[in-house]
């Protein structure tokens, strides 16, 4: 029987240039459902998207609340949900599996920054190592790379960290904000699958990301924000 992990992995195999999985970011179980809906395969929660909804600041979700959040938008889907957890909130790597696997999230995010600083490239590689033999072939792990976020955005160093990453067992690599005219590069010196950011409502489509090297495309919480606007103008519109 195949498994919703093993659905996961597949998807990211094999796609041709211009095609990438395209993952949205639900932020609560009636988004998530929305997303099925329109024929997404599946879905990739944002952090600051749920942070928002559950009324913190982005990074101060405390960690039963993030994981309850995920659970509600897996038990409302039948597609595989990957959650973005951040920097894993302490747990040692054995206990953040166990509480993704009971979540229902079939793959994670797991970012190499703290407090705004980049973490130690080989420590933060020996721990995505200790995440993997806990979750074997369980959990995709998606590697989020901060180099553009909080460092020097040196795609050299970019590459670097990649390489460490993918060696210590990440499914996939995210250099998160990544300029898109360093994508072909980055495609060039990076193995195996790699994820773009992609601003909803302008810049590159995520076909034109897919032709520049992306595998795969997620949104952020930006999608959150465009619900938001039209909220806001529905509200208006009620106030009259």
């Amino acid at each position: 029987m195949t498994t919703g992990t093993e659905t996961f992995r597949a998807l990211h195999r094999s796609r041709p240039p211009g095609d990438p999985l395209v993952l949205p970011g639900p932020w609560d179980a009636a988004s998530a459902q929305v997303f099925v809906a329109a024929g997404f395969p599946a879905l990739a929660t944002p952090s600051a998207g749920i942070a928002a909804a559950l009324g913190y600041e982005d990074g101060r979700t405390p960690a039963d609340e993030m994981f309850a959040a995920v659970a509600r938008i897996a038990r409302a889907v039948d597609v595989p949900v990957s959650a973005d957890v951040e920097g894993g909130y302490g747990f040692a790597p054995k206990e953040l599996v166990e509480r993704l696997l009971e979540a229902g999230a079939v793959g994670c995010n797991l970012e190499d920054s703290e407090g705004g600083v980049l973490k130690d490239p080989r420590r933060h590689a020996e721990w995505l190592a200790e995440v993997r033999g806990a979750a074997g072939d369980r959990l995709f792990v998606n590697a989020r790379i901060d180099t553009f976020l909080h460092g020097a955005g040196d795609p050299d160093r970019t590459i670097e960290r990649a390489a460490l990453y993918v060696a210590a067992g990440a499914d996939c690599v995210y250099p998160i904000l990544a300029p898109v005219g360093l994508l072909p590069l980055l495609r060039a010196g990076i193995e195996g699958p790699l994820n773009v950011f992609a601003r909803y409502g302008e810049g590159p489509s995520p076909a034109e990301l897919g032709e520049g090297g992306a595998t795969r495309v997620t949104f952020g919480p930006g999608l959150l924000h465009a619900a938001s606007d039209a909220l806001r103008v529905a509200a208006a519109r009620i106030r009259g």
